[in-house]
């Protein structure tokens, strides 16, 4: 399997032979269990004592023959406080548990449980990021990701740049990776930040944003945009090629695919995983 590399000038600039695991099988499944492996959500449970806090004075007792007690009066043991008393009798009101007027709540939300990760085995996670990486070679996997995609035809999928573009300026940029990807998958990739339709926008969720394209360098090139999204061959990762569905508009330099082949070649090193699922 060959693909075209693309110079700083928008053209064809030579034909490469493609590493093996853009052409290997799709584990959408493997994909899928990592995405729901690394979700994150904010923690949140009730105050330690919630429920406690009435300002009412004093707290019935289940002794025997003692002062403020519920002992031979014939009522239940509910936790209850004293709202008013005339010499031994009292006026007690439930209070504390959750079938009670303020009282605290049955089954709250355990804040170690929300904090604990799925795990997942290391091999499961490098054929994950094959996948992921597989996906964006693949003009099906990219068109049904995109819904503006679906009937539109993507030629020279994976996208392979030389990496003299990564010192092209924005708008010299804009205008390479335009005549690259075409104007109708450009604007697909282009990120975008608009304001949300309806009542999420009270809901501290008042922008959405689409993730736009990825563009994938070598260990030792940056780039300075803020335009896509870039990621390294160093710390790749299935979240960063296939958040939200596989088939994600990826463009790599050329550095970046000698970097991966080699990666995905030495078995010593695709055993080798970061934090959060990235390979070393």
């Amino acid at each position: 399997m060959k693909s075209d590399v693309f110079s700083v000038e928008g053209k064809k600039l030579k034909e490469i032979e493609l590493p093996n695991f853009f052409s290997e099988k799709i584990r959408e499944d493997l994909i899928a269990k990592v995405l729901e492996s690394k979700k994150i959500i904010q923690p949140y449970a009730p105050m330690q004592y919630a429920g406690m806090l009435y300002s009412a004075s004093g707290k019935i007792r289940h002794k025997r023959h003692a002062w403020k007690i519920s002992y031979g009066r014939g009522m239940s043991r509910v936790p209850r406080k004293i709202m008013s008393r005339r010499g031994s009798q009292f006026q007690w009101v439930g209070a504390t548990t959750p079938h009670t007027r303020g009282g605290r709540r049955a089954h709250p939300p355990k804040l170690l449980h929300i904090l604990k990760r799925k795990k997942m085995n290391k091999k499961e996670i490098n054929l994950a990021l094959v996948s992921a990486l597989s996906a964006t070679a693949n003009e099906k996997e990219v068109r049904k990701k995109y819904s503006r995609l679906r009937d539109i035809e993507i030629k020279n999928l994976p996208f392979i740049v030389e990496s003299r573009i990564l010192s092209l300026k924005t708008k010299e940029l804009i205008e390479v990776l335009k005549k690259i990807l075409g104007e109708k998958v450009f604007d697909v990739g282009i990120r975008n930040k608009d304001v949300r339709t309806g009542k999420g926008k009270i809901r501290g969720r008042k922008y959405k944003e689409n993730a736009g394209l990825l563009i994938v360098t070598g260990k030792n090139e940056k780039m300075k945009t803020k335009m896509f999204d870039v990621a390294n061959t160093n710390n790749l990762g299935v979240l960063d090629l296939a958040e939200g569905g596989q088939g994600r508009i990826t463009i790599y330099t050329e550095q970046a695919i000698n970097e991966l082949k080699e990666r995905f070649n030495n078995p010593s090193k695709i055993g080798q995983i970061k934090e959060g699922g990235r390979l070393k």
